[in-house]
């Protein structure tokens, strides 16, 4: 078990209540519009549900997966949908999605496991597809409480897509974190298409 996996296993409950309620509207305004109505979407990494639930309520097709086992329970409560244990690097979709929704879950990849789970991510995307992800905006990769952290700045993660030859880079924002003791904090919004 990886150390952020054991982290979420071990503290549950309080990620859940500090996530469960945040208000993402503007972030999917960032990937969304980019989707025609009734699209399939794959909620990667899905934490509480929320946003699954957010996407099932909008009429998306969405299936999920955490590797958390009590964030899978959440979300299958929380959403109403069947939400795989599955790891990043596990991924074995093939085709199946219009659109891949990776919010604040792919950072805890490690670094030199990236590039292979972005040509999962890209399989498991219809041609064209559209994957969002978002990872903190600092200069470093760092550990807190237990969890590692992989990060980028915007020019960094213009590089790293550059060297990824199943993507390209449509669009990239950043964004403060919503979380209200959070403000200061940063976030790389992205939005990558499938060649």
């Amino acid at each position: 078990m990886t150390d952020s996996l054991h982290y979420y296993t071990n503290h549950a409950q309080q990620y859940l209540d500090t996530t469960l309620q945040i208000d993402m509207s503007a972030n999917y305004t960032l990937f969304l519009p980019y989707l025609s109505p009734g699209s399939s979407i794959l909620d990667a990494g899905c934490g509480s549900g929320r946003d699954s639930l957010a996407f099932r309520k909008l009429g998306y097709q969405v299936e999920a997966f955490d590797a958390c086992e009590a964030m899978v329970a959440s979300a299958r409560s929380v959403s109403q949908l069947p939400v795989r244990k599955l790891l990043f690097q596990e991924l074995d979709y093939d085709s199946q999605f219009d659109g891949i929704w990776a919010c604040a879950s792919l950072l805890h990849v490690p670094r030199q496991e990236l590039g292979h789970v972005f040509s999962l991510l890209a399989k498991a995307l219809k041609p064209k597809g559209f994957l969002y992800c978002s990872f903190k905006n600092r200069d470093e990769d760092f550990s807190m409480d237990g969890r590692s952290f992989t990060c980028f700045t915007s020019d960094a993660f213009r590089a790293f897509v550059v060297n990824q030859k199943d993507f390209i880079l449509k669009d990239l924002t950043l964004s403060l974190d919503i979380r209200p003791e959070r403000g200061t904090e940063t976030w790389i919004n992205a939005l990558l298409q499938k060649r």
